[in-house]
């Protein structure tokens, strides 16, 4: 009696594998019903000995969103219109091949170990000081010359519906200090909302900016530029830069300049103003100091809302950050073509990336950035997806 119980046990728990394995085959299977005209097959990889694939995530409502390990990149985002007509989002490529042998791009990547930027690639952390690669305009982007998004990261945990990262970045690479663990989460709700968690610790002292770098386009990836886009930012304060767009340390008012968003209006609408800020940025590209409140039901604070007036399609912004870079795509040109095969114009698209400030290393008045042994980094972005009733 007691071998049947045995064997029975051995069988159910053998069922219960088996259909567990099934169930994280639907995240990756080469043969799900895809929205998106992406071959899951294109993603399939190894890259400096570690294994890429590509990943699934879908809700009730059908949206979709695809993700890759190499760069932890969101590829695709399938949301649809006021007529229910799903479109992809978010700019980028249809094969890993193209982002491994393409200049170095973003499109839908982690950014770190710092977003933004570091004037003259150099910080201090009490007597000591640290230099990384200076490789936009004299001063540190993005972490530097290979950033976050351009590495393999492990694949914790992938269902239908969310997946988790994870790795650890060591002790001087990029010119960071510190062996930095970080673990990062993303959700997609029947809320149609794209929750992003990330927690980091490290060994050292160091700085940790971490954000999402998405390209946004709610027409439709490649479908012209998002100078009509109505947009929202929920910030009565700016950091103007210089010309290397470093922030000079100000924090300025928003209130009757092109920078005035707390009301919502079109993107183009002020950028042929006389104004020295955006001739800096050749248009938008700066960091925006957000208000505390309105909060959503996680104690987010509401960051930014977007309409594109033709689909009917809305992105409202969330995060626990003090700061978004709204980024204009003032410096696509045309040459890069797409996953659909279309050309990403000038300002073909924008990104809204919850952040600390750049420079805050070397800005004593900003939010710091320093994350100490002992100490848990957080940091949380809602990307929410809907329909204009208008």
């Amino acid at each position: 009696m007691k071998k049947t119980i045995v064997f029975s046990l051995s069988l159910l728990l053998c069922l219960i594998a088996c259909k567990e394995e099934k169930k994280d085959e639907v995240v990756t299977s080469t043969t799900v019903a895809l929205k998106t005209k992406i071959s899951p097959k294109d993603f399939e990889g190894i890259v400096e000995g570690d294994s890429v694939k590509l990943y699934v995530l879908t809700n009730k409502n059908g949206l979709e969103v695809t993700f890759t390990n190499y760069g932890q990149r969101v590829i695709s985002l399938h949301v649809p219109d006021k007529n229910g007509k799903f479109e992809d989002v978010v700019l980028g490529y249809a094969t890993l091949d193209e982002y491994l042998n393409s200049p170095r791009s973003f499109f839908g990547s982690i950014v770190g170990r710092y977003g933004n930027r570091i004037a003259n690639g150099s910080f201090s952390i009490g007597e000591n000081t640290y230099s990384l690669a200076k490789n936009n305009n004299g001063n540190h982007l993005h972490g530097g010359d290979k950033g976050f998004e351009s590495v393999v990261w492990k694949v914790d945990n992938a269902t239908s519906n969310s997946i988790d990262f994870s790795r650890t970045s060591p002790d001087m690479e990029e010119g960071y200090p510190g062996n930095l663990d970080i673990k990062v989460s993303y959700a997609l709700t029947d809320d149609n909302e794209l929750k992003i968690k990330y927690q980091a610790t490290t060994d050292k002292p160091t700085v940790v900016n971490l954000t999402h770098h998405s390209f946004f386009n709610l027409k439709g990836e490649g479908n012209g530029d998002i100078n009509d886009h109505v947009l929202m930012i929920n910030a009565d304060g700016y950091t103007p830069v210089d010309d290397g767009l470093i922030p000079t340390g100000e924090i300025d008012k928003v209130a009757d300049t092109p920078f005035d968003f707390t009301k919502p209006k079109t993107i183009g609408v002020d950028l042929e103003e006389d104004f020295e800020q955006l001739k800096m940025g050749n248009g938008y590209d700066h960091n925006f100091v957000l208000n505390d409140t309105p909060k959503n039901d996680d104690g987010l604070v509401l960051c930014a809302k977007v309409l594109e007036p033709i689909s009917g399609r809305t992105m409202e912004v969330f995060t626990d950050e003090p700061g978004v870079q709204f980024y204009g795509g003032n410096f696509m040109d045309g040459t890069t073509i797409g996953k659909s095969g279309k050309p990403y114009v000038f300002r073909g698209s924008f990104c809204l990336e919850t952040q600390h400030f750049p420079d805050s290393p070397n800005k004593p008045d900003f939010p710091s950035t320093l994350l100490e042994p002992g100490e848990v980094y957080t940091s949380n972005c809602t990307y929410k997806f809907g329909v204009s009733a208008e």
